[in-house]
């Protein structure tokens, strides 16, 4: 089995408790080591094999239709979605699928996410996620509401919405650092496509291909220029709010010789986020790592020993560019417009679907390798993204063939595409 069908993405995980019932909460274990530690991570997060399924989360913002700028009542957006509303909302929700199959989720601001099960090619993947989106469009519409077209609140300031301990953890550890934290959480709104790991062979590769398409592609595709009533100034607001949580569990980890040990060693090395308790808030101790917490030093001297369902859940609060999971999670790409969001996620997925063009794609990413804050800040308007965005975008939508997507829908993300670069970040599509 491929990685995303050993681990799914979109049934698996809930925002609130981590990751569900899986083999390793079934049978959690006490982690008895760091080298222990590093080899479950290793085990769990890279599952190789032949890359044939994809998937992606689609999130939103959610506005009234008339006045986009009224606060979202979460009790209206609840009764919109009936009985597919999650749980951290309505604890009493059967939570049942969307008639496609796709899991719908909710994030802090109420922002809602749409992620469907794993497809075998492009052309499947957007029937599933059309017919999933258009359902749940018109279940709002019937309430007075839609889904919003950009990757950050055009409208409203950052409101948190989701009353679950988690959460509120979050936002009082973000809270120091500024607006950051709240406004990522809040206010922000995120396409993110979810790709199996790929041979072991290759996979050194393609994981340096995928994290050095990230500046590139996020400059092309950035969305998320105004916020709350005001233009930022920034191509990608969105991205650049990530950027400003905790720096250690966002930035880019990049090319490795072996990614996996070198994923495992981070996670190891990161500190707790998040401690989830019976009773009392969910804040973990500051400066507390897993790895302290498994030799017991410092505060982990107060805690029980870790064990693997423990891991688990401290893996789900690193939200890095890609984000490693059996199957990889690419998260750097802003929310589209609803009928949009197959552009990026073809583009991507066909510079990635030979060797050759993952060989392709790192010699010309190169130069704007690790460009992170660049491409939110400027976007296609930084001279040097711009010129290597339309190198990318040329060999990506040569390869578009191979996708097995209708002609005219080919046709149309070649002419989105050539579109962006031409308009080179001046204003969003």
């Amino acid at each position: 089995m491929t990685a995303v069908q050993d681990f799914p993405p979109y049934t698996n995980r809930s925002k609130e408790g981590g990751t569900k019932t899986t083999a390793s909460n079934v049978a959690a274990r006490v982690v008895s080591s760091r080298a222990e530690g590093e080899a479950y991570v290793a085990s769990v997060c890279f599952k190789h094999g032949p890359p044939r399924l994809l998937g992606v989360e689609l999130e939103y913002i959610v506005h009234d239709t008339d006045d986009p700028r009224l606060p979202l009542d979460p009790d209206r957006l609840a009764d919109a979605l009936g009985p597919h509303v999650p749980r951290t909302l309505r604890p009493d929700s059967p939570v049942q699928p969307l008639p496609g199959g796709s899991a719908l989720t909710l994030e802090p601001g109420c922002q809602v996410e749409v992620s469907t099960p794993p497809q075998s090619s492009l052309g499947e993947l957007a029937d599933v996620a059309d017919a999933d989106l258009a359902y749940v469009t018109d279940r709002l519409a019937r309430a007075g509401l839609r889904l919003g077209e950009h990757g950050i609140d055009t409208f409203r300031p950052p409101a948190r919405l989701l009353p679950t301990e988690r959460y509120a953890a979050m936002e009082r550890r973000f809270a120091p650092l500024g607006t950051g934290g709240v406004t990522m959480m809040c206010s922000t709104a995120a396409l993110q496509v979810c790709l199996d790991v790929g041979e072991k062979a290759g996979f050194a590769a393609r994981w340096a291909a995928i994290h050095a398409l990230g500046p590139v592609l996020l400059s092309l595709f950035a969305n998320s220029r105004r916020h709350a009533g005001r233009d930022t100034g920034l191509a990608s607001a969105r991205w650049l709010a990530v950027m400003e949580t905790e720096a250690a569990r966002t930035y880019a980890t990049g090319p490795a010789p072996d990614p996996a040990a070198a994923w495992a060693t981070r996670v190891m090395d990161t500190p707790l986020m998040v401690l989830p308790r019976a009773e009392g808030p969910w804040d973990a101790p500051r400066g507390l790592t897993f790895a302290d917490w498994i030799a017991g030093r410092g505060a982990g001297r107060l805690l029980d020993p870790p064990t693997t369902a423990d891991l688990d859940y401290h893996l789900t609060t690193l939200f890095t560019p890609v984000r490693p999971h059996g199957y990889l999670e690419v998260r750097y790409l802003d929310a589209q417009p609803p009928g949009t969001w197959l552009h990026p996620v073809a583009l991507l997925t066909s510079l990635l679907h030979r060797p050759s063009t993952v060989d392709r794609v790192l010699d010309l990413c190169a130069p704007v390798a690790g460009r992170w804050e660049a491409a939110a800040r400027h976007g296609l308007a930084d001279p040097e993204l711009a010129t290597v965005a339309r190198a990318v975008a040329d060999l990506g939508c040569a390869e578009l063939a191979a996708a097995g997507l209708p002609a005219g829908t080919g046709a149309e993300i070649i002419d989105t595409v050539q579109r962006r670069l031409r308009r080179r970040g001046r204003s969003e599509l």
